[in-house]
């Protein structure tokens, strides 16, 4: 832990064990951009996060010892995925050295300059990611960290522009967003998850509610009308806190903030407009859910540059700059990721693994894709999860032509019980989709997927697991086959 009254300063030595995940990275990243001295650990299995750190010239060892900890180090962040028996960990307890999580080391940033935190139980990513494409298109001087990899970012998860303000994506597993300290944030969704630490869905609204309360007098809450969770909480905070300013966005609102979904045309895209803002936005990316995602980033970029006391929001060029920021934005890295095209077949991945999110996302696929046969393979994440929802996620699948299920890819925060299974799943969805199959690994689902695709077949994998391999050894056997 690290006391209130702790502040960053250049020239501060800081060790990162765990360097390499996508969150350790991102913070390595800003560490560095604000004059720290940055070293750190990880496996030795590569990640794409191996290069980010090269490309910044950050140091760090494959592989962990005690021997790899410098002497000099002013403080210390460790990933979630190590505890104190950890050996880097256990030394550096040893010789107290200032210790945090990932979650607090968030928290420590945020406190340094004004912040925004993007919160909600799915949609965060792609929200925090649009975010992100906004300040980079006006040009503002901030720094954006996002949950994953970015491509308008270069492939990594932070845009470093300038500190006037700090907005990140924020988890509420285990409550971790308690540690940011947010002027202003983004509600996106409030629904039943994380089952294995909240015991229901009333427990998630309430440490949503918690964390809304940390909001300074004036700070701005920007929630999901549409969401009858979020609605709700905005609902309750509005009562408890009327000096909150609460910004609603969505497609069933009336007044500023509504979104109007114009006729699709045949360009793949998505074209919006917003009341108050008096633009035209085009989107690349399939569904309502990240229409909405967008609204959101747009109202919250907004709020921002209004408090630092921005020119006029109605000039051409400003507004130009916002249409172009939602028209570049192409996802991030498993978000509806577009894995490429071989013989007529489209290959997607994305990290959907909350029922909503599933049946959000298929949807959307369905509307942006109307001709294509839709081909799902689905790896559900967590016992807890899928034995919580089962039902839920079985009825998930109703935009998909085919659903392909395994088993479920565990968590290392819990242990098989032998209650539920993926065989589970399988059968729940047999009663409400004509169309499934089971494989219980994901390779085994491979010759099947070979012989079946057909020209015109769009084929995504989803889901928390590592399922996404198969989508990308379905698209290396179509690009090597002659057609």
């Amino acid at each position: 832990m690290i006391e209130q009254s702790f502040s960053l300063r250049s020239g501060q030595n800081v060790y990162m064990v765990g360097i390499k995940g996508t969150g350790m990275a991102a913070l390595a990243e800003i560490f560095q951009s604000r004059g720290l001295r940055v070293s750190g650990s990880d496996v030795e299995e590569e990640f794409y996060t191996d290069k980010v750190l090269q490309d910044c010239g950050i140091p760090f060892f494959k592989g962990f010892s005690p021997d790899n900890i410098p002497g000099n180090l002013d403080f210390a962040v460790r990933s979630a995925a190590y505890g104190t028996d950890h050996p880097e960990v256990a030394l550096l307890e040893e010789r107290n050295i200032p210790l945090l999580l990932y979650p607090e080391a968030l928290g420590l940033l945020s406190r340094e300059h004004s912040a925004a935190a993007v919160a909600g139980v799915h949609g965060k990513t792609t929200t925090t990611a649009l975010c992100g494409t906004l300040v980079q298109s006006l040009g503002l001087a901030g720094t954006v960290l996002v949950g994953s990899a970015v491509p308008a970012f270069g492939n990594r998860s932070t845009l470093v522009q300038g500190n006037d303000f700090f907005l990140a994506e924020t988890c509420e597993y285990r409550r971790h967003f308690m540690y940011f300290s947010p002027d202003r944030m983004i509600l996106t969704s409030v629904e039943a998850d994380h089952l294995d630490y909240f015991k229901d869905e009333a427990d998630v609204e309430n440490a949503f509610c918690e964390f809304i309360a940390t909001l300074p007098e004036g700070g701005s809450l920007i929630y999901c009308h549409d969401d009858p969770g979020a609605f709700r909480t905005a609902l309750r905070m509005a009562a408890l806190r009327p000096d909150i300013r609460m910004i609603p966005y969505g497609f069933q609102l009336s007044g500023e903030g509504k979104i109007t979904k114009l006729k699709p045309d045949t360009s793949g895209e998505n074209q919006f407009t917003i009341e108050g803002i008096e633009a035209l936005f085009r989107l690349r990316i399939p569904g309502d859910h990240v229409i909405q995602d967008a609204a959101a980033a747009l109202l919250l970029v907004l709020d921002q540059y209004r408090s630092q006391g921005g020119g006029s929001e109605k000039t051409p060029p400003f507004l130009k700059a916002l249409e172009e920021g939602i028209y570049h934005f192409t996802g991030s890295r498993r978000r509806s990721e577009i894995v490429g095209e071989a013989r007529g077949i489209l290959i997607m991945d994305d990290y959907g693994h909350h029922p909503s999110a599933v049946r959000k996302t298929l949807e959307g696929i369905r509307d942006f894709y109307p001709g294509r046969r839709i081909v799902v393979d689905f790896m559900s994440h967590t016992y807890s999860r899928t034995a919580a929802l089962l039902d839920d996620f079985a009825s998930s699948f109703g935009a998909a032509d085919e659903v392909i299920l395994h088993k479920i890819y565990a968590s290392a925060r819990e242990h098989f019980n032998g209650r539920i299974s993926g065989r589970d799943l399988f059968n729940k969805t047999c009663e409400q989709h004509k169309q499934v199959l089971y494989f219980e690994e994901p390779a085994e689902a491979l010759p099947y997927l070979n012989e079946s695709l057909k020209e015109g077949d769009l084929f995504v994998t989803m889901g928390a697991g590592d399922n996404w391999q198969l989508g990308r050894s379905v698209y290396a056997r179509l690009k090597e086959t002659p057609s």
